[in-house]
């Protein structure tokens, strides 16, 4: 057997062979062939006899038409046979030419090479004759020929085992909408219904819109079943091309609640409620409360098993990073407002979130967005929040970033700050899975700008740009590539907006508009947003216990002149801290192969690069290339995903920031020496590998 597949043909015949229920109950099996661990098949003599014929059936529909079958049963022992299929699979009839003829030249070329899968010199196979035919009557439905039709002949020579194929196309006429009726709702008016259609009285009757519009009426949730069909014509046999399209509907409740619970590693315990009213005072309008709380029991947790280390330096709030974080909204979407393809959603928004030993970010505030689909799953919005942010960052944050070092200035920074962006962006998907896409593509793009004109007192300009493509390899595999880049850029408005001295630049930016890399989701060779811009922080207290040689440091008359590569110190004494930068791009290439049922596994390599113009003090730029592996599980809820991605290992010269006592005052203070930092270093390759477990693909 060579040129179909040994699983696809068991999969067309009848006898099968005994087996075990599941690997899992492998050990069971070789005890006991109990119906609970063991399925066992018996010999049907007559079926066996339909499957020779079902075999030549299988080889002649893709193409091996002489294709011989036979069987042997070979007793294997008390009350047991063995049952082999004997196949000459024979010379393939092959297509010497491909025709396509149309009365005239509605379709191009192009999309006949499209729509045409069968193969010129390849086997004559049925199947995906069958499916051009499809694809091409397809074709015509899309250009308003709802009743076209597509006839296939075949002419074989039997002597050179060859067939000349023939698609002809009938259009016949155009068709349009004569009438829509609407049946089956009971609480949604008709009316709302009516708003969803993307077609009217009156318009050509294209089959690709019908079936846009039966995808919005599912998408709204106010159904359990919604059909779009064209009514049947009284006289088959005289077909009207003025068609009567029937909207059936079964509605689902209109109100969901749910609540849900799960942890990872960097957030801890979280809790998840939700409640939607999917017609709140009728038209479709749809309501959504929305509360989560995470970082659950993060004292606790903090540092013990899978769990990250988020301990921050003494001169930080340690508290503070493992405070619950929260996120709620209410928001109000209406759809098809005014047309099928826009949508209205206002929100109501409070939140607290945190990236450990980087900031805390309290806000609160509302939005309004209207997005439009501009085409079939590409939609562009238009969004402006305001919002009242207050940036709780660690004290290394702002020393470094801002060169604010000083607590009165930190005091300042943390007061409440108005962060009201208005953003443009855009959305295109054409991949064939939500979840694990194997095919198509995705991009996306947006534009930000903030500034007095949108009251804001955080200005700045900034673009993001995302995609990812795929290719399938085979019936499961897939590689799959994607590409990031980012830039942002601070205006000079914001030191006096925000009360900061002016002296100080323009190079102040949000915590949550700058850029990170490393992660999950990211540069998989690293934690999250580790790469990058970074420096490192120690307690006073680690450095005086090891540089005792150096009165200047122990007695604290000028702690800046620690020694960080005092002997004793090891890398684990020190806490890496990401500050972000202005550019970040990043690229991804993985490989997806199948490894057993719902079992896949993944080869990848990844790259990234972060720069940052803020400090010239600091490193302008970090890039890195990571390889790494890892398996995904098919879930109900997506891929359940495991990576391990191996660090380089390189080291890095990176400032250290320390604590001082002055006048009684605490202040930050970075020391005069960097400390040579690499953690990865030494100790194998085991030591090189960085873990991540995550629900849902990479990209």
């Amino acid at each position: 057997m060579h040129v179909v597949k040994q699983s696809e043909l068991l999969q067309n015949i009848y006898t099968t062979a005994s087996s075990c229920n599941s690997i899992i109950l492998k050990p069971f099996c070789w005890i006991s062939k109990s119906k609970y661990f063991f399925t066992k098949k018996y010999l049907d003599h007559k079926e066996l006899e339909r499957d020779v014929l079902r075999a030549r059936v299988f080889y002649w529909k893709r193409g091996y038409r002489e294709a011989e079958v036979d069987t042997a049963v070979v007793p294997r022992g008390r009350n047991k046979v063995g049952v082999t299929f004997l196949i000459k699979e024979g010379p393939a009839t092959t297509v010497s030419n491909i025709v396509v003829s149309q009365p005239t030249a509605l379709l191009s070329q192009r999309e006949i090479g499209r729509r045409v899968v069968l193969g010129k010199d390849g086997p004559l196979n049925m199947i995906r004759l069958d499916s051009s035919r499809v694809f091409l009557q397809q074709s015509l439905n899309d250009k308003g020929y709802a009743d076209a039709e597509v006839d296939t002949s075949v002419v074989l020579d039997a002597a050179s085992h060859s067939a000349v194929v023939t698609l002809t196309l009938n259009p016949k006429y155009k068709t349009t909408v004569e009438d829509i009726v609407v049946n089956g709702n009971d609480d949604v008016s008709e009316r709302t219904i009516r708003k969803s259609l993307t077609f009217h009285i009156g318009d050509i009757f294209l089959r690709s819109e019908m079936l846009r519009s039966q995808r919005a009426l599912y998408e709204s949730n106010l159904f359990r079943r919604a059909a779009i069909e064209p009514r049947p014509p009284i006289d088959i046999a005289t077909p009207d091309s003025a068609k009567v399209i029937v909207v059936t509907v079964q509605e689902a409740p209109p109100r969901e609640a749910r609540l849900s619970a799960g942890f990872n590693t960097i957030d801890f315990f979280q809790l998840e409620g939700r409640f939607t009213h999917y017609n709140f005072l009728g038209s479709a309008r749809r309501l959504d409360i929305q509360a989560a709380i995470g970082n659950l029991f993060a004292s606790s947790l903090n540092g013990r098993g899978i769990f990250r280390n988020a301990s921050v330096p003494q001169t930080s709030n340690l508290a503070r990073y493992f405070v619950p974080t929260y996120n709620a909204s209410i928001d109000l979407r209406q759809p098809w407002f005014g047309s099928p393809h826009n949508e209205l959603a206002l929100s109501l928004f409070t939140h607290r979130r945190s990236a450990p030993g980087i900031y805390v970010d309290r806000g609160y505030g509302t939005s309004i967005t209207f997005t439009r689909e501009l085409m079939e799953r590409a939609p562009a919005s238009a969004n402006y929040r305001f919002e009242i942010s207050k940036v709780d960052a660690g004290d290394v944050y702002f020393c470094i970033n801002y060169g604010v070092c000083d607590f009165p200035t930190l005091e300042a920074l943390r007061g409440n700050q108005r962060l009201s962006p208005f953003t443009i962006t855009s959305t295109i998907d054409r991949t064939n899975d939500p979840f694990s896409p194997n095919r198509g593509f995705r991009a996306n793009g947006s534009v930000e700008h903030a500034s007095a004109f949108t009251l804001s007192d955080f200005r700045y300009n900034r673009a993001t740009a995302d995609g990812a493509a795929f290719l399938q390899v085979r019936k499961r595999g897939a590689i799959g590539a994607h590409a990031r880049i980012g830039w942002v850029n601070s205006l000079g408005s914001t030191t006096q907006a925000v009360g900061v001295n002016a002296s100080l630049g323009g190079g102040i930016l949000h915590p949550r508009k700058r850029f990170y890399a490393g992660g999950s989701h990211s540069v998989r060779g690293f934690g999250e947003n580790q790469l990058g811009p970074r420096v490192l922080t120690v307690p006073i207290g680690v450095l005086q216990s090891h540089d005792t040689l150096n009165a200047q440091c122990t007695q604290g008359i000028d702690v800046t002149a620690c020694n960080p590569n005092a002997t004793g110190l090891k890398d684990r004494d020190f806490e890496p801290r990401p500050l972000g930068g202005n550019f970040v791009a990043e690229g991804s290439v993985e490989a997806r192969f199948p490894v057993w049922q719902d079992l896949l596994g993944a080869a990848f390599v990844d790259a990234g690069m972060v720069s940052q113009r803020t400090n010239p003090a600091l490193p302008k730029r970090r890039a890195a290339i990571t390889p790494g592996f890892g398996v995904r599980y098919r879930s109900p809820v997506g891929p359940i995903r495991a990576d391990i991605g191996f660090n380089p290992g390189t080291s890095e010269s990176l400032p250290v920031v320390t604590e001082s006592i002055v006048n009684g005052q605490k202040t930050l203070v970075t020391l005069q020496t960097r400390r040579i930092y690499a953690p990865s270093k030494g100790g194998g390759i085991l030591n090189r590998m960085v873990l991540h477990l995550s629900i849902g693909e990479a990209f």
